[in-house]
């Protein structure tokens, strides 16, 4: 079986990659030159543990191709593969243009019949329009070829995106003819030899399950923060309460831990979209604008724990930051809570010398040489009078306490992912504050 992927971004790469993994003869476009001559040279362009080596293996073995001609593929490929990004407009719903531009592409050069599936996250009516799109270059060519238009939204997380694909919870697909889900069921059915999870519905249904699962997760962390904001004010401790509800079954456990907000690619983009989308139909989206407005608020949390135990005065203090990226094994660093915190700690007048394990490269882009980059994690506290713990990586968990006393200048830590004992750090000196005790 063959099949296109148009885009190498986080989406593309990883689904072009895992289907080549399974034996489908996959190619991956995009219309970046430099970003596919790296690719062919074994030049990954983003961060996800275990896909270099995935990449490389099926390279070599001619399953992953990479060009910049979609046009030059689709006589050969069944199954057309939308990954292009969907950034946010300046009103927050997601720009379509790319996702229209393949659309167009695909009109103007198949000549046989072709499935074109929309996998970036888009807001519900899109396969719609791909499918006008498509039709109208058809009618300028006068000429009729069949084709048909699917939805099969990506729940990748970061840092584990293999896996989710790999061994997926569920697969969904939206379709509007039996040829397209037999189709769908076909590339899938490696993925489905212990457990069918196979979620077949209607196009409008697929595109909009991404956006609500989303909305959902992102809901249940803005509630525990607020709940967390609330337990400092009245003496409880969030964890214990965070424990008791989550082993109610129709609550759970999951993303029910309070921190210092949400970031990266999805959550908040999402969220943004769907509330746009209500807007665009005359609904007004009253829980998910909450949801939005204590996580922007709760970005600027740990600047004000760290305000009010220096005094309101920042002005030639020395900070250090422990994690940049939104979350644990990645680099990005996109709607990163990190990025909120620099600004307001550089404005404050304050120096800050940060580490993380990966995302270094990445800071340095969106922040240049405003801040000082430590080459680990106790070169980040050399001297510093706070450190600040932002993301929460796993080699942050158990570091040498006597080694931070003796070099931090005063041992204020403000853990913003609550990955540390208070009472253990409060026996050994230091002034340890977290999100919710």
């Amino acid at each position: 079986m063959k099949i296109a992927i148009v885009g190498t971004g986080y989406v593309g790469l990883v689904t072009g990659t895992c289907f080549s993994e399974m034996g489908i003869d996959v190619t991956c476009v995009d219309v970046m030159e430099a970003k596919i001559e790296n690719l062919k040279n074994g030049i990954i362009p983003i961060y996800e543990p275990g896909l270099e080596d995935m990449v490389h293996r099926n390279y070599k073995a001619g399953r992953l191709n990479f060009t910049t001609s979609l046009a030059s593929c689709l006589s050969d490929v069944e199954v057309v593969f939308s990954a292009v990004g969907t950034p946010p407009d300046e009103d927050g719903s997601a720009d379509l243009k790319y996702v229209l531009e393949v659309a167009r592409t695909i009109g103007q050069n198949i000549n046989k019949y072709v499935l074109v599936v929309t996998k970036s996250t888009v807001p519900v009516g899109t396969a719609q329009k791909v499918k006008e799109a498509i039709q109208e270059e058809l009618d300028k060519r006068g000429t009729q070829i069949e084709f048909d238009v699917a939805s099969n939204p990506e729940f990748l997380k970061e840092g584990n995106a293999i896996d989710d694909f790999m061994k997926p919870d569920r697969v969904v697909v939206g379709v509007e003819s039996s040829r397209a889900k037999a189709l769908m069921e076909k590339l899938y059915k490696p993925f489905m030899m212990n457990n069918y999870r196979l979620i077949f519905t209607d196009v409008p249904s697929a595109e909009m399950i991404k956006y609500a699962a989303n909305s959902m997760l992102a809901t249940r962390i803005s509630f525990m923060n607020d709940i967390a904001n609330l337990c400092e004010l009245v003496g409880a401790d969030v964890n214990m309460v965070r424990k008791g509800i989550g082993t109610d079954s129709r609550i759970g456990s999951k993303f029910l831990y309070p921190g210092c907000g949400y970031g990266g690619s999805c959550f908040p983009k999402d969220v943004k979209a769907l509330i746009k989308t209500a807007e665009k139909n005359g609904y007004d989206m009253k829980v998910l604008k909450a949801v939005e407005e204590v996580n922007e608020a709760q970005k600027s949390i740990l600047f004000k724990k760290l305000m009010a135990e220096l005094n309101g005065n920042l002005k030639d203090k020395k900070i250090a930051i422990w994690g940049l990226a939104f979350k644990p094994e990645t680099d990005d660093m996109r709607e990163a809570p990190a990025l909120i915190l620099i600004e307001q700690i550089l404005k404050a007048g304050a120096t800050i010398r940060a580490y993380d394990p990966i995302a270094i490269e990445e800071c340095k882009h969106k922040m240049g040489d405003s801040i000082e980059y430590a080459t680990d994690m106790y070169d980040a506290a050399l001297d510093a009078d706070a450190l600040l713990i932002v993301t929460e990586w796993k080699e942050f968990r158990m570091p040498s306490w006597k080694v931070l006393m003796k070099t931090m200048k005063t041992p204020i830590m403000l853990d913003g992912r609550n990955i540390y004992d208070m009472n253990e750090l409060n026996e050994l000196g230091f002034t340890y504050h977290c999100i919710g005790k």
